[in-house]
């Protein structure tokens, strides 16, 4: 038999569970996707009931393989979600879709009681006050939702209402509650004072690290079984558990969040920035983050590209950089694109495409993308000293972004990594005993080193 620990990874499409053996090799993996359903507004959400009988269904079966002995379990899952139970332990509500848009009015009294607007926000590390923000939701239930809000005994983040689940303790942890949730005074270091005033303190659980796991007797079997996790924060761990030196990440996907998890200063002073956020390690410091809609972007206007002149849909995937033609839109350069999903001052009215050639319009594209990604990426470093870059998701294999990005940080080592486990090892990670070594993401994310490239 194979000593594994078994992590369900949680996100809102795919809902993932592996197995990793003590090497963190991937042994086993299961995938599923389950169709929404619909709150008492109408509002589309997760099928909590069906999320819940699948968890332990794989679980029952994997403990019955004879294949693999199971030691330990944990949970990754997104964030800026909150599971409300009642005093015998039973769901009170759906599962709140955190795009959901609540009455105006109910923001409007929370800015008036605790505001200013910018200040708070500044404080919590949040960029928006929305149910986006976890603690909005327990103001507009109260508020909005008072004969529920009197019912609620606890109520969990999503990562630990999964191990609630399997043990029936409720807790709380470091990296759900630091994830935008509106309840963290970053300044303090302790739930911002609002939370007290509302008395929402008394329904959040106690605060464990995210190292902590409880042995139990899960039927009639010895099992480790860890708090959970929020997803960005798991995906950080691998990295900041075997490099020693500063650095900063950018896991790229529909969003791109660059991570800066050594700042000295973590509260951005630009309060106007509505994409500077925070996170939160598993110990409770600080992590600085930027968001830009990258993958969004990238998305929408390869598809233009496509269109306009008629390539396959997957044509972009086989385009190399080229110097010269990097040079010759750099002789003259002009911003090109009108973005749909992100404003910048430097963008067009409209786009405008003058090339004959698919390749030269999307060197053009990614040159403006990869722009704003250095200026995201800037704000993240915000005068620290790193010499360290990592990149992981999407577009670690993208040729252009990788060799744009390398020759604009030339003072920098960029690194390359492939982590589609990254949040589901880093669940993994977080309550293992064992130690990572620096040849950790050579061995498992595949690590590559980039060079600035040289124009002749």
């Amino acid at each position: 038999m194979i000593d594994v620990t078994a992590v369900f990874d949680i996100g809102k499409t795919n809902k993932k569970f592996f197995l990793f053996d003590k090497n963190y090799k991937e042994v086993h993996k299961e995938y599923i996707r389950f169709n929404e359903i619909k709150d008492e507004d109408g509002y589309s959400t997760e099928n909590l009931p069906v999320l819940q009988e699948w968890l332990k269904r794989v679980f029952e079966n994997i403990l019955h393989d004879s294949e693999f002995n199971v030691q330990a379990i944990n949970f990754s899952t997104y964030g800026a979600s909150l599971v409300h139970l009642d005093e015998n332990g039973d769901v009170l509500t759906p599962l709140y879709n955190y795009t959901k848009q609540i009455d105006d009015s109910i923001i409007e009294s929370f800015i008036e009681k605790y505001g200013p607007k910018k200040d708070f926000i500044n404080t919590t590390g949040c960029f928006d006050l929305s149910l986006l923000n976890s603690g909005l939701q327990l103001y507009w239930i109260k508020y909005a939702k008072p004969e529920v809000f009197k019912k609620i005994k606890y109520s969990l983040h999503l990562p630990q209402y999964l191990s609630y689940v399997f043990t029936g303790i409720p807790l709380s942890e470091y990296t759900s509650i630091g994830c935008h949730t509106a309840l963290w005074d970053y300044t303090k270091k302790d739930y911002h004072s609002w939370v007290y005033k509302e008395g929402l303190n008394s329904i959040l659980p106690t605060i464990v690290s995210t190292e902590t796991s409880i042995n139990m007797n899960y039927n009639g079997k010895r099992i480790k079984i860890g708090v959970g996790i929020h997803d960005s924060s798991a995906a950080l761990l691998p990295y900041v558990r075997s490099v020693k030196k500063k650095f900063v990440l950018v896991s790229t996907g529909t969003w791109s969040i660059s991570l800066n998890p050594f700042t000295d200063h973590p509260i951005s002073g630009d309060t106007a920035n509505k994409d500077s956020i925070n996170y939160m390690r598993i110990n409770g410091k600080s992590v600085k983050a930027t968001r830009l809609f990258l993958g969004n972007e990238y998305k929408i206007q390869v598809s233009k590209l496509d269109k306009h002149f008629g390539v396959p849909e997957d044509y972009h995937r086989h385009v190399k950089f080229d110097g010269d033609i990097y040079t010759e839109i750099n002789k003259d350069f002009e911003h090109m694109f009108k973005w749909e999903g992100i404003i910048d001052e430097d963008m067009p009215s409209k786009t405008k495409i003058p090339y004959t050639k698919f390749e030269y319009a999307y060197h053009q594209l990614m040159i403006e993308l990869v722009m704003l990604q250095i200026k995201s990426i800037k704000d993240v470093i915000d005068g620290d000293v790193i010499k360290r870059l990592y990149i992981d998701g999407g577009f670690s294999d993208n040729d252009l972004y990788v060799r744009l990005l390398s020759h604009h940080f030339r003072n920098m080592k960029l690194r390359t990594t492939d982590s589609s486990l990254g949040s589901a090892l880093g669940a993994a990670i977080v309550i293992s005993d064992s130690k990572l070594n620096s040849k950790f993401l050579k061995k498992n994310y595949s690590l590559k080193k980039h060079v600035p490239f040289i124009i002749s």
